[in-house]
């Protein structure tokens, strides 16, 4: 059976409709045209009626009839005048115009002239990357017309680019990053330096999004976090790309309650990425992420800490709740992460005895347990010098493998100078990766695994820079302000956020250490648990490794 043609109105219908709504458009805009003085007029009659309904509102109710008294009399006079209707009539039309008035600031017609300056200058210094010789319609020329990709364009007060939309032919290679690069410093170049910038590109489109982000918040402090059980702040970001965000207090004295979109890890059983690495220069903030995590970590597990530095950047910690070492030296280093790994793999047996048994795991493997550690490219340097010491990285290994299995979270925080010290099991398993201070695109990259949208600055605060989990995106980061509260250079309100959050100390007083010591021991209690993880019997004597005069005992709290 043929089928019967549509009717021409549903045919070509959607043809007549555009003309038709072009007519309307057309018809409504000279409408508004003629009837713009009425309008102005009924606008400003409105305004007056308003203004004169408030002032008889606010007019006290003993007052109000004088004021009758006196309306009275005036329109009185006015009749009576001669001419006075028509002149009181063209009065109030005259005050009515000018009360109805747009007073909406006149929107500039283009930019100012140093804003004009800027944008051409830009259109010519694109032009070598996005022009070509055999483009026979090229939107890039010596001399070229800059209103035809520049769509989308804001100043700030100081005359400087904040938000740029630029269109570049489809033959720009664009998928290349390094095509990308060239641009995005190009740009961040003539749009001026000291800024940051995020980069948007819609390869779809031909369209490059340029945005200056505004500075990261870097007054927040040290305090306890609204997260879940195995999840922990490494710090806080830009809202573009995280769209959580956490109840916070910031400034001087902690006056100030904002909510801030937060850069969250998370570690245990279900984490695809349970190890992380953080790098960056001296002075960047390593050990204040360190810090922050040891204590959001003491919630809910127990922490052992290596200090490769031997500055005393963890004495805060010592003896503390949860905290089973702090270790300052090569012995007390390797005698730790021994129990570690000997704890990760009595971990293992048990949880897997109880998944053959059909029960869950026992309560002791469930608890989670961090290995923080800061700069162990020392203690290789150190094990190297010394004949057949050991290399405490050569220790990781087990938990790097299997502390997802066994709740165990290895944190390692390196220099740029000692990456190349760094074991293979150590960079192939922390694939959550924390740049801190300034560093190059090529750096970036090298440590993150790709290169941040954003451009880096030479400047930058402390625990301010990047951070990437796993595969993710690359998140500016800044890390929550967390000093040590035994530097004579911190703040008083930073000290007291800190040690707010610290645990009650349990080492005797009379084992009390000192406030920066040179190493921390695992008491007797820890030593016959490492000889029993070890499968040592329980009468053989384990020889406490020699601490440096001077040093503290601290007793465990497993």
């Amino acid at each position: 059976m043929a089928r019967r043609p549509l009717p021409r109105i549903l045919s070509n219908g959607s043809a007549q409709l555009a003309r038709s709504r072009e007519l309307a458009r057309t018809a409504a805009d000279s409408a508004t045209d003629v009837l713009h003085p009425l309008i102005t007029i009924t606008r400003g009659l409105r305004r007056l009626a308003s203004a004169g309904r408030r002032r008889w509102v606010d007019t006290p109710k003993d007052r109000r009839g004088a004021l009758l008294f006196g309306v009275a009399a005036v329109l009185l006079a006015v009749a009576l005048a001669p001419y006075g209707p028509l002149l009181a009539v063209v009065a109030l039309m005259a005050a009515a115009a000018w009360h109805g008035r747009d007073r909406t600031p006149a929107v500039p017609a283009g930019p100012a002239p140093g804003q004009l300056q800027r944008l051409k200058s830009l259109y010519e210094a694109l032009v070598p990357y996005f022009a070509a010789s055999d483009d026979p319609e090229p939107l890039y020329a010596r001399g070229g017309d800059w209103g035809k990709v520049f769509s989308e364009y804001e100043f700030d007060g100081d005359g400087r680019l904040t938000h740029l939309l630029i269109s570049y032919p489809a033959y720009f290679t664009d998928a290349e990053p390094a095509s990308r690069a060239r641009i995005e410093h190009l740009l961040g170049a003539k749009c001026g330096r000291g800024r940051e910038y995020h980069f948007s590109w819609d390869e779809e489109a031909n369209q490059l999004t340029v945005r200056v982000l505004a500075p990261l918040p870097t007054d927040i402090a040290a305090q306890p976090f609204v997260t879940a059980p195995g999840e922990t702040v490494l710090g806080f970001t830009d809202p573009t790309r995280v769209q959580r965000t956490l109840p916070l207090t910031h400034g001087a004295h902690g006056e100030e309650r904002t909510d801030v979109p937060p850069v969250v890890w998370r570690t245990g059983v279900r984490s695809t990425e349970p190890h992380l690495l953080a790098v960056g220069q001296p002075g960047s903030g390593t050990s204040t992420l360190l810090r922050s995590i040891a204590l959001q970590a003491l919630h809910h597990g127990d922490v052992v800490i290596v200090d490769g530095g031997g500055t005393g950047e963890y004495a805060c910690l010592t003896g503390r709740d949860g905290v089973l070492a702090v270790e300052c030296a090569l012995s007390g280093a390797v005698t730790s992460l021994e129990w570690a790994a000997a704890e990760t793999e009595r971990r293992l047996a048990a949880a897997s005895k109880a998944h053959q048994a059909g029960d869950p795991p026992p309560e002791d493997t469930r608890r989670p347990l961090w290995l923080l550690l800061d700069r162990p490219s020392v203690f290789t340097h150190l094990a190297a010098a010394d004949d057949g010491g050991t290399d405490p990285q050569a220790l990781l290994v087990a938990p790097l493998r299997h502390g997802r299995a066994a709740n165990v979270t290895v944190v390692v925080a390196e220099q740029f100078d000692g990456l190349d010290a760094l074991a293979a099991p150590v960079r192939q398993h922390t694939r959550t990766r924390v740049v801190l201070g300034p560093a190059t695109a090529e750096q970036l990259e090298a440590v993150l695994g790709a290169p941040p949208h954003t451009t880096p600055v030479d400047q930058m605060p402390p625990g301010r820079g990047y951070a990437r989990l796993g595969t993710g995106p690359v998140h500016r980061l800044q890390v929550p302000a967390t000093p040590d509260p035994y530097d004579d250079a911190t703040s008083e309100a930073h000290r007291q956020a800190v040690l707010d959050l610290l645990p009650p100390r349990t080492t005797p007083a009379d084992e009390e250490p000192g406030p920066v010591p040179e190493a921390v021991r695992l008491d007797k209690a820890a030593t016959e648990k490492v000889a029993a993880a070890a499968g040592l019997a329980p009468e053989a004597e384990v020889s406490e490794p020699a601490a440096p005069e001077g040093a503290a005992v601290a007793e465990s709290s497993s």
